[in-house]
């Protein structure tokens, strides 16, 4: 008889929790992360946000990086988009990827701070780098409509061209799109640089 992952999942639950009440802050990100799920353990949001907070306070970036997702998503706490967008800057300062595509984001809608173009692209450009492919269709978008950059076509389709390398039927969509709108020259320069991206980023 196949034993019952949810058997696995409480003894971890069961693990970590004193793990977590002693401080560990990989432990209180995992038990949060089981509450939210109720993976092991009943789903309980205020749980969940509680173990967040302590691993974030820390300075864990995913607990910092899930902290601001409950408040966006106003999961066991108020929804508050200011509350999320602290909690996503700490992590993305941190380099967490996630979260500086959700800030980018937050910095386009204008949701939780001042709608900010640039600050967007900067964002997005940092996860984009990183192989965050919502970043970087995002990304190529701001470069398409000149939001926060000057319009660039060729840079826009590089890197939906990179998103569709990735097998993302979107990047094809938009790069076949903005592809409309430029010369063959541009075009060849634009699927230069993503395979010249693409290289580099497989390299590490």
């Amino acid at each position: 008889m196949a034993a019952d992952p949810y058997d696995d999942l409480a003894k971890a639950f069961q693990i970590l929790k004193p793990m977590a009440e002693q401080g560990n802050a990989d432990s209180q990100y995992n038990l949060g992360l089981m509450y939210e799920r109720g993976e092991g353990v009943s789903k309980n949001y205020h749980e969940a946000v509680k173990w967040y907070r302590r691993a974030a306070e820390q300075g864990l970036a995913f607990g910092q990086s899930s902290l601001g997702l409950m408040y966006f998503e106003g999961k066991g706490v108020h929804k508050d988009y200011e509350e999320a967008v602290k909690w996503y800057e700490k992590a993305a300062e941190q380099g967490l990827a996630e979260s500086q595509t959700r800030l980018g984001v937050m910095c386009f809608e204008g949701k939780g701070v001042p709608q900010n173009f640039e600050e967007a692209v900067k964002w997005y450009q940092k996860a984009a780098e990183q192989g965050q492919i919502h970043a970087q269709s995002n990304l190529g978008f701001m470069y398409a409509e000149g939001k926060g950059v000057p319009q660039d076509f060729t840079s826009a389709y590089m890197w939906f061209h990179v998103v569709a390398a990735g097998g993302y039927d979107v990047g094809s969509k938009n790069r076949d799109q903005v592809q409309t709108r430029m010369t063959h020259s541009q075009i060849e320069e634009g699927q230069k640089r993503s395979e010249e991206w693409l290289e580099k980023f497989k390299k590490g």
